[in-house]
């Protein structure tokens, strides 16, 4: 279960996050857990988890080591903080940044390469969505973004469905249509990297997941877990997403 923040918190409010959901999840011995708040959040996030079992990782990455990049940060700086997982592709980092397939690729490998753990977000806009388009943009992304990975990279990488259109919209895609894009996925991960690499692929749903949706998406047995936005801000709220799941 993976809460992102976004542009959400500073390191105060991180701090009071984790002193309210600590005591909430500590008694639950599943699911993994994973917060990734904003970059200048995240020693006060991993000062604030250490000895539970919640991890933190960053929310995007630069995919050179180090350089003159004004006002981007590294898989290893992210690490040297102690982030162990990053988001790469995020919908809206395609939206607003205009990052592409490619781009998604280097990313992953910059984060491979610095130790960390991507989860590699893919998913259809609305108007994707509407021209019946939504297979044919997730074997693109698929194609692009993941399949230039070695088999030993890609058993290192998570992936995130998230349809556009159920990202902050309070429109959630129904557990039928997630598993089915889900299904898909985990499809072209076995054409290239065979059956047992995408039977063990983890891949999680993103797109307004709240308490009250999180067990019927749960249910799905192609839904390994949720990628979590608004309702993840709240510890009370993620707190209840975690112990449904």
């Amino acid at each position: 279960m993976a809460a992102n923040w976004k542009m959400y918190k500073t390191a105060q409010e991180t701090t009071a996050f984790f002193d309210r959901f600590n005591s909430l999840v500590e008694s639950d011995p599943k699911p993994e857990i994973v917060v990734f708040p904003p970059a200048l959040c995240i020693p006060a996030a991993v000062q604030a988890t250490r000895g539970t079992r919640t991890e933190i990782g960053g929310q995007n990455l630069y995919w050179c080591k180090e350089g003159a990049f004004t006002g981007e940060v590294s898989g290893h700086m992210l690490r040297a903080a102690g982030a162990n997982w990053v988001l790469v592709g995020h919908s809206e980092r395609r939206q607003y940044f205009a990052e592409t397939d490619a781009d998604v690729l280097k990313k992953t490998h910059a984060a491979l390469e610095a130790g960390l753990r991507p989860i590699v977000c893919v998913g259809e806009r609305v108007e994707e969505r509407k021209a019946n388009k939504t297979e044919q943009v997730l074997v693109r992304q698929f194609a692009a973004g993941l399949a230039g990975l070695t088999e030993e990279e890609f058993a290192k990488t998570a992936v995130a469905y998230e349809p556009v259109w159920a990202i902050g919209t309070g429109l959630t895609a129904t557990p039928q249509v997630a598993s089915e894009a889900h299904e898909l996925i985990r499809g072209e991960a076995a054409k290239r990297f065979g059956r047992e690499a995408a039977k063990q692929l983890c891949i999680l749903y993103g797109g307004s997941v709240k308490p009250d949706n999180i067990e019927g998406l749960m249910k799905e047995t192609e839904i390994d877990g949720a990628l979590v936005g608004g309702a993840s801000l709240d510890p009370e709220s993620f707190a209840k997403i975690v112990r449904a799941a």
